[in-house]
Parts: C-alpha cells; structure tokens; sequence
C-alpha cells in the first residue's frame, strides 16, 4: 500500500489557489483511477485506486496547510506504513510557475504542509513532488500570494503541470523516487 498525499486547505474560497495544487494532482490521479466518492477518515479526505498495478490511498488532509502532519500520521500508523510509502504533493514559491522537483528527501524548504508531515513522522526522507508555482510579485507577501488564485492566462500552464505531476506520481509507484526524479527533474538552465 502506497499513499499520495495532495496538500491544500479545505474549503471552497481556496479551490483554484496556488497553494491547493498538490489537491489538484489528487483529483487528477482519482480521476485516472476511477476513484469511488472520497471517504471522510483520518481528518483527511481518501481515495482508494490501484495505479500502474499498485495499490494506493489518495490522501487529502482536511485540517488545513500547517497541520497536514495529522492526517499522514494516523494513515500511517493504521496501515503500518513507512515514510517511504508516501509521496508529498505541494506547491513550491522558489520553483517558476509549472516546474516540477521530485526529491526523495530533504528539508522542508519553508512549505509548512510539508513541515508539519516532517515533523510527525520524524524524519525528512519522505518522499515529495513540488510544483512550481514562483515568486510574488513585488512586494507581495508570500501568504497571501499562495492563497490567491492561479490567474487565467497561468491556467493552461498549470494544468499541464498538474497532468505531468500525475505522470510523475505514477513512475513513484510504478518504479521508484530514483526513476522519478530521473524522468521529472528540471536542470537549474531549463528553469
């Protein structure tokens, strides 16, 4: 058993923002599945599918960004998963707009989704795929940045990007974080 995690904030006034994209992946893999209505348990949101062969629960936290840790730390105690068996979907400010990094560990990079899961499972080598979705402009602040909604003209970017993190999500499962990362990664000049 394998677990997605999509990161966002529940709600309809954060449906389409910048920071809820990680739900987007979720509902795309669900999709892709033919995922039965979702089930409300471990304050979270689950789908159960099999993708590329593998059984796995897509996972939405419902306890809002900061707290995301709760929901993957009862999944995984229930099903005696390891952080390995997970995969973190998020947004990520210091990614351009539609970028995809998978990593198979490392620090939480300032995403406090992210942070939190870190922090109940007690380890950073959790695996996780971050989508690009860049900086604020000018002096905008980076909170209110994130849960602002994606702009008309950035939709078409966003959600190829959202099609290629299900893509990327699928070789997690299929053949592993390496084979993910080998396939998925921008270099630092294709930025």
């Amino acid at each position: 058993m394998k677990c997605i995690v999509g990161l966002g904030n529940p709600g309809g006034k954060y449906v389409g923002t910048r920071h809820n994209i990680g739900w987007e992946v979720t509902a795309e893999l669900s999709r892709r599945g033919g995922a039965p209505a979702g089930k409300s348990r471990f304050d979270a949101i689950t789908r159960e599918v099999v993708l590329k062969g593998v059984p796995v629960i897509l996972l939405e936290p419902q306890t809002f960004m900061n707290l995301s840790g709760r929901s993957v730390g009862q999944i995984a105690k229930f099903y005696k998963m390891s952080p390995a068996d997970f995969l973190i979907v998020c947004d990520d400010l210091n990614l351009p707009l539609g970028k995809l990094r998978v990593r198979a560990g490392g620090s939480s990079g300032g995403q406090k989704g992210l942070a939190d899961i870190l922090q109940v499972l007690g380890t950073d080598a959790v695996p996780r795929l971050r989508l690009g979705v860049g900086r604020p402009p000018g002096t905008m602040d980076a909170a209110a940045y994130v849960l602002a909604q994606f702009r008309k003209d950035e939709r078409i970017e966003v959600d190829l990007a959202v099609a290629t993190a299900a893509d990327a999500a699928e070789v997690w499962l299929a053949d592993g974080v390496d084979s993910a990362m080998n396939r998925f990664n921008v270099s630092s000049d294709q930025k």
